[in-house]
């Protein structure tokens, strides 16, 4: 209950403050397993997606987030565990026998849907960075989940990195076809890559924006 109130807490404020255009939402996928993976320029990226989610559906919509950064204190393990709804990752874990991925792996082992970021940490507005290759890993082992690419741009002028403050500005929302696993991992990661420079290309932009 208290997830739902959240975002649709977060819904009215990004319809109202924001503004928000959506391309293919309907591309979003509602039920599990499958796996969303979008570029990083802002925390609004995983509420804004979790917001144009289901409410319904919620409880098994999952975003996948640095471990050390979001159970880093006991105030922001409880928002991450029991609001958002977080799988943690260990980067740089000591114990090298386990494998990071395995709160993913069970979760789309349960029929859920993972948020998560390939690029790993935040980087600059609308520029995309090197894709790691995690989520190669997942689509390997769920070759029948698809990956739904989404490409968003303002979310990270509306809430820079390092700033508390929302600055209202219009954010635009690109959902891509789903990428499958191709049982090659450069083929898949390649592929990926291209369906995100074929969203980012969408739309002509403002230099200001």
């Amino acid at each position: 209950m208290l997830q739902k109130v959240f975002y649709v807490c977060v819904r009215i404020t990004v319809l109202f403050l924001l503004g928000l255009n959506v391309r293919r939402r309907d591309l979003l996928p509602a039920r599990g397993p499958a796996i969303i993976v979008a570029n990083h320029n802002s925390h609004l990226d995983t509420m804004v997606l979790m917001a144009l989610m289901p409410l319904s559906r919620l409880k098994d919509v999952k975003p996948v987030a640095a471990a050390d950064y979001f159970f880093s204190s006991p105030w922001k393990a409880w928002l991450s565990d029991h609001v958002l709804g977080i799988i943690p990752v260990e980067r740089g874990r000591k114990d090298k026998h386990s494998d990071p991925l395995q709160g993913c792996y069970d979760a789309l082992d349960a029929g859920q849907v993972l948020i998560l970021f390939p690029e790993g940490s935040r980087g600059e507005p609308e520029t995309m960075t090197e894709l790691k290759k995690g989520v190669s890993h997942l689509a390997e082992r769920f070759p029948d989940a698809p990956v739904v690419p989404v490409f968003t741009h303002g979310l990270g002028k509306a809430l820079p990195r390092g700033s508390f403050l929302l600055v209202p500005f219009f954010c635009d929302i690109f959902v891509g076809k789903p990428v499958t696993w191709t049982g090659d991992r450069s083929q898949f990661m390649n592929e990926l890559k291209d369906r995100f420079q074929a969203l980012a290309s969408e739309k002509t932009f403002a230099p200001w924006e």
